[in-house]
């Protein structure tokens, strides 16, 4: 024993012989019942200006579920011939893979949470947690367990709508509240399902709004610091008021404290046709789109980045039959400004198929306001064949070439292929070999030559807006000319 630990057991013999000694002569005058111990607290008090997350939960935790899904796999025997030199350790002439040469069944099961919405049975969680089950069970906090159907479902938005099969008492649902007037810097609360623990309460704040993290075309995701870990996907994300404002959906794995979750007003606007239809039908304009940058915007006579830069319309498609032309930058839709790119599918996807909206673009500089017919969201169609293979041609440097850092040549059925882009050029970054350049600043060019004649036009300190194909798609670039 070192010399540390005798100082501090000394230490603490002395301390307790020090108190028995108080107590043994405090208790020949006072009775042992009537000493001055304060009662605990029959209800924990809340500090002023803190939430008392403690009655929260308490209140809205029973309309909490847990998820467990079943998913079946079968793997196939494989059949090996009589005297394969492996044979005698899988019988013989059987087949690999399940004894007795029969198909293996494995099961997997994954787990989330979700939801009750109403008293009807109806719960709201992700559809990745669904996708693909063959059996899912639904577990209420006081652990009752119910079969359910999944009776809804859209994928794009990442919800699905169950049915609980078979009962009764069920506890009071959630409210919805609204995740428009939620504000960064809110505290909120995620109960879920973590690692199957179940009925796990985590409190945070909004730390942003509005984040699209490459998860779908109708990225608008709350992001939380309230922890979220695996299970809790489909579970709710409470404000103070003990209203769902998010449905928890994802995680940063590189980070902690980084979680997402999809805005309660995107479900309300999905809700009812999921549990009637069990689809959801969204408008589409017809059109692909890209961002505004700052040389965009001041190439095509912008103030300020913004809106959706149309690079390509649809043969045919609603906003083909509207006048839509690319190049035109989208800022509204029936009243309603389009910030970003990433905004437009969110506000046009509200609208239902056949809705009747007014669009208003920038083209050259000026307002136009176009009538547009939206049509039914549809399956990506087939790609079709790109015109961006190289030409016999040798690559052709002209002034315009050097000036952008590019070597080119001609493009068959018209336009300018890159075939090498110089490093630290003006075009560098930008564009890149196989790209094929179809117009600049907004003219149509016929072959290499064009190119250069083009970019050798543009007035000085203004930068040069490329139309360009790259595979199937159309974008527009802006470059800045050294």
């Amino acid at each position: 024993m070192n010399r540390t630990n005798l100082l501090l057991l000394g230490l603490a013999g002395a301390l307790a012989a020090g108190c028995s000694n108080h107590v043994a002569q405090a208790a020949g005058n006072v009775a042992p019942n009537d000493l001055n111990t304060p009662a605990p607290f029959a209800t924990p008090p809340v500090l002023a200006g803190t939430a008392d997350i403690a009655t929260l939960a308490a209140r809205v935790k029973p309309a909490v579920v847990n998820i467990t899904t079943t998913h079946e796999i079968r793997r196939t025997a494989v059949q090996m011939p009589e005297g394969f030199p492996l044979s005698q350790f899988f019988g013989g002439g059987g087949r690999r893979g399940a004894p007795g040469g029969e198909d293996q069944v494995l099961k997997q099961q994954a787990l989330g949470s979700g939801f009750l919405v109403d008293k009807q049975g109806h719960v709201v969680t992700n559809a990745h947690v669904i996708d693909d089950a063959d059996v899912v069970k639904v577990k209420l906090s006081d652990e009752r367990e119910y079969t359910a159907k999944v009776i809804g479902k859209d994928t794009r938005l990442d919800v699905a709508v169950l049915q609980l099969e078979n009962t009764k008492d069920l506890p009071e649902p959630v409210s919805l509240g609204s995740s428009e007037a939620l504000r960064v810097g809110e505290y909120v609360v995620a109960i879920g399902n973590p690692f199957g623990l179940g009925d796990t309460v985590t409190m945070g704040i909004v730390s942003a709004k509005g984040r699209a993290i490459g998860a779908g075309p109708y990225d608008d995701f709350i992001q939380t610091d309230a922890s979220i870990n695996p299970g809790n996907s489909g579970g709710p994300l409470f404000n103070l008021r003990g209203q769902v404002v998010g449905i928890n959906t994802a995680i940063n794995p590189n980070g902690k404290g980084i979680g997402f979750a999809i805005p309660a007003d995107e479900l309300k606007d999905v809700l009812p046709q999921l549990m009637v239809t069990g689809h959801v039908a969204r408008g589409r304009l017809g059109v692909l789109i890209q961002g505004v940058n700052a040389p965009l915007a001041k190439a095509l006579g912008m103030d300020h980045p913004r809106g959706a830069l149309v690079g390509e319309v649809e043969a045919d498609g609603p906003a083909a039959k509207a006048g839509v032309q690319p190049g035109d930058v989208i800022v509204d839709v029936d009243r309603t400004e389009v910030p970003h790119s990433e905004d437009l599918p969110r506000i046009v996807a509200r609208h239902a198929p056949g809705s009747k909206v007014d669009l208003k673009v920038l083209r050259g500089g000026h307002e136009q306001s176009l009538a547009v017919t939206l049509d039914a969201i549809r399956d990506e169609k087939g790609k079709r064949n790109g015109s961006d293979s190289d030409s016999d041609d040798g690559p052709s440097m002209g002034p315009a070439s050097h000036k952008l850092g590019i070597q080119v040549t001609d493009a068959p059925g018209g336009g300018a292929v890159v075939q090498h882009v110089v490093g630290d050029s003006p075009a560098d970054g930008e564009l890149q070999p196989g790209d094929v350049i179809l117009e600049v600043n907004h003219a149509p060019i016929a072959h290499a030559g064009d190119l250069s004649a083009r970019v050798a036009a543009t007035p000085k300190g203004e930068p040069v807006l490329l139309r360009v194909r790259h595979g199937d798609r159309n974008r527009f670039v802006a470059i800045e000319l050294d």
